[in-house]
C-alpha cells in the first residue's frame, strides 16, 4: 500500500528503535511500517501516513529524542523503487 509520506529515524540498538517508534505512534496518526538494522546495529524505524503526520512523528522524536539520534527525515511522495524496498524489509529481505 502506497502513503503519502514515509518518517524515518536512525538510532544505534534495537531497543532504540522500539521506543522511538512507541514515541512516534503516540505523537501522530501514523503506521509502522518496517524497520532495518545493520552497520553495527544502527537501526533505521519507519511509519507510514500523511506528510503532516510523519512530520509530526518524526518532529516528536528531534524535539524530544529518547536516545542518541543519528539522522531523520521525512520522505514525501516517495518513489516507487523506495516503495519497493519497504517492501523488501517488510518481508524481511534485508
Amino acid at each position: 500500500m502506497g502513503y503519502g509520506a514515509y518518517g524515518l529515524v536512525e538510532v544505534n540498538g534495537r531497543a532504540n528503535g522500539i521506543i522511538v517508534l512507541d514515541q512516534m505512534c503516540k505523537a501522530a496518526d501514523v503506521k509502522y511500517e518496517a524497520d532495518n538494522t545493520r552497520n553495527g546495529g544502527h537501526d533505521t524505524i519507519v511509519v507510514a501516513g500523511d506528510i503532516s503526520a510523519c512530520t509530526a512523528a518524526v518532529e516528536s522524536i528531534r524535539q524530544n529524542p529518547p536516545c542518541d539520534v543519528i539522522s531523520s527525515w521525512v520522505i514525501t511522495g516517495p518513489s516507487g523503487e523506495f516503495v519497493k524496498i519497504m517492501e523488501e524489509w517488510k518481508a524481511g529481505r534485508k
